[in-house]
């Protein structure tokens, strides 16, 4: 209800020349709240800023997380595999797939940690 308030307030002053153009009496209730202008401002940052950060859910970041570590770590687990039955035919592909593997290799010990620690936070519910 208050952040209804907040937002209704903050929107009659913003589109305080439209509604002076259209209904040139709302002018008076305009100015009463002109003065007051700058702190609705300030308000309207604040609760913008708490209902952005309240939308974006540590609980989905940590499931982004965990999903692009588990991309990284299932590319160097399974780089043999895919080099014996899917890059063999092809040379190009299995030489930049050899590259990628090489300077993704010296991740694969604190990706493998990573992946540990957001799967059981993912498990716990803890965000």
């Amino acid at each position: 209800m208050l952040s209804s308030i907040i937002a209704i307030l903050g929107g009659l002053i913003a589109a305080s020349s439209l509604l002076v153009a259209k209904k040139p009496d709302a002018q008076e209730l305009l100015d009463k709240l002109t003065p007051y202008q700058g702190w609705i401002g300030v308000v309207l940052l604040i609760w913008g800023i708490r209902g952005i950060l309240g939308s974006i859910s540590v609980f989905y970041i940590v499931g982004l997380l965990e999903s692009i570590v588990m991309f990284v770590v299932g590319f160097l687990l399974s780089y043999a595999l895919l080099s014996k039955y899917v890059l063999e035919k092809n040379e190009t592909a299995k030489e930049k797939g050899q590259e990628l593997r090489a300077k993704l290799v010296k991740y694969q010990v604190p990706a493998g940690v990573i992946l540990v620690v957001l799967g059981i936070l993912d498990i716990l519910n803890i965000f």
